[in-house]
C-alpha cells in the first residue's frame, strides 16, 4: 500500500512539473505569440478591406392560389357531369409557389427572359463598382471596356462570349438565391451585386418576368376554358350542368 501511495505522489509531482514547464515555455514565448497574434489580425483585417463590397437586394412574392379555378369550381359536380357523359378537366397537382420556384430556377427562364435584358458583362467580367461614378470597372483580361469586346481566354467547351449555360451557374452560385417559406408560401428571392443599382435591377426583372409569364398563362387558361365551357353549353341538355356552366363562363370572361 504504502509503494502505491509514493507511486501516486511521485505521477502528481510530474503532472505538477510539467504543467510549470509548459506554462514557463508559453511565459517565455509570450512576445513571439503577440507578434504572431497582430501580423495575423493586421492581414486578416488588410484582406477585408481589399475584398468589395457586396450589395443585395430582396423580393418578397406572394404566389397567388386562385379558387375560383374551373376545376375546382366543377368538382361539386363530378358524378352529375359523369352521368352527362361531360369529361371534366383536371388542375395542376402543385401549387404557384412551388410552379414559379422551378420556373425561375431554370435555365430556359434565364435564357429566354433574364439574360436578354442585362448587359452580360455586368455578370460574367465584373472587377469593382466605383460608387462616386455609378461605374463598373470591368475585369480587362476578360473584356475591354472601351471597344466593348470580349477578350477572355478560354478553352472548348467554354466561348470567348459566356454561352447560357456558364452564365448561369455563375449567375445561381454567385449571385442569385431563392427560398420559400413553408408556412405561409412566400418566396424570397435575393439578388447579390457588387453594385446596389443592378442588384435592384436584376430583382425587378426577374418579378416582372414571372408576374408576365403568369398573367399570360391566366390568360391562356381563362381563353381555354371559354372556348370548353361554351362546347359543354351546346352538348348537353341537363339544366344543372348548364346552370354552373353559365356561372363558370361568366367568371372566365370577366377574368379575360
Amino acid at each position: 500500500m504504502q509503494e502505491r501511495d509514493n507511486d501516486k505522489d511521485s505521477n502528481n509531482l510530474d503532472d505538477e512539473i510539467d504543467l510549470q514547464e509548459l506554462f514557463s515555455v508559453l511565459f517565455q514565448g509570450r512576445k513571439i505569440i503577440f507578434y504572431i497574434t497582430i501580423f495575423l489580425s493586421t492581414i486578416g483585417i488588410i484582406y477585408s478591406l481589399i475584398l468589395p463590397n457586396i450589395y443585395k437586394s430582396e423580393s418578397l412574392l406572394a404566389p397567388v392560389e386562385e379558387s375560383s379555378k374551373l376545376e375546382g369550381a366543377l368538382s361539386g359536380y363530378s358524378s352529375l357531369a359523369g352521368l352527362a357523359g361531360i369529361s371534366l378537366p383536371t388542375g395542376d397537382v402543385d401549387s404557384n409557389s412551388v410552379k414559379a420556384i422551378e420556373m425561375v430556377n431554370s435555365l430556359s427562364f434565364f435564357e429566354n427572359n433574364f439574360m436578354p435584358k442585362i448587359f452580360l458583362p455586368n455578370l460574367m467580367a465584373v472587377e469593382s463598382w466605383d460608387y462616386e461614378k455609378n461605374e463598373i470597372i470591368y475585369d480587362s483580361s476578360i473584356f475591354d471596356g472601351y471597344s466593348k469586346t470580349w477578350v477572355r481566354d478560354y478553352s472548348y467547351p467554354k466561348k470567348q462570349i459566356p454561352s447560357a449555360q456558364e452564365s448561369f451557374e455563375v449567375f445561381k452560385d454567385e449571385h442569385f438565391s431563392l427560398s420559400e417559406d413553408k408556412k405561409t408560401g412566400f418566396i424570397n428571392l435575393a439578388v447579390k451585386h457588387q453594385s446596389p443599382f443592378i442588384a435592384k435591377k436584376w430583382v425587378e426583372i426577374i418579378v416582372k418576368e414571372v408576374n408576365t409569364f403568369y398573367r399570360q398563362k391566366d390568360k391562356s387558361d381563362s381563353q381555354k376554358a371559354v372556348i370548353y365551357l361554351n362546347d359543354q353549353m351546346a352538348k348537353n341538355s341537363f339544366s344543372e350542368i348548364k346552370e354552373v356552366t353559365a356561372d363558370l363562363l361568366q367568371r372566365e370572361i370577366q377574368k379575360l
